[in-house]
């Protein structure tokens, strides 16, 4: 009976410690899952912005300097060689 008894009370601290645990078992897949909510909530607050809120032609706008940036320094460097 006693045997039984010490079995039983080893069996339930293996349960309780797999459940409550002491390792880090699983937080890297936990920490990735919220990293990837984030991003997707970013995401989707900056395609509401681009659409709904105005930022097409701000991004239309930013496109065209970046370009025209670009076309000015080949042209610059063309000219010069």
């Amino acid at each position: 009976m006693k045997e039984t008894a010490i079995r039983i009370r080893s069996h339930v601290r293996r349960a309780i410690h797999r459940f409550v645990g002491h390792d880090d078992e699983g937080q890297a897949t936990t920490e990735y899952a919220l990293i990837l909510l984030a991003a997707a909530v970013i995401a989707v607050l900056v395609i509401t912005w681009a659409t709904a809120g105005g930022g097409a032609g701000r991004i239309g706008d930013l496109f065209d300097s970046v370009f025209d940036g670009v076309l000015d320094k080949t042209t610059q460097t063309t000219v010069a060689s």
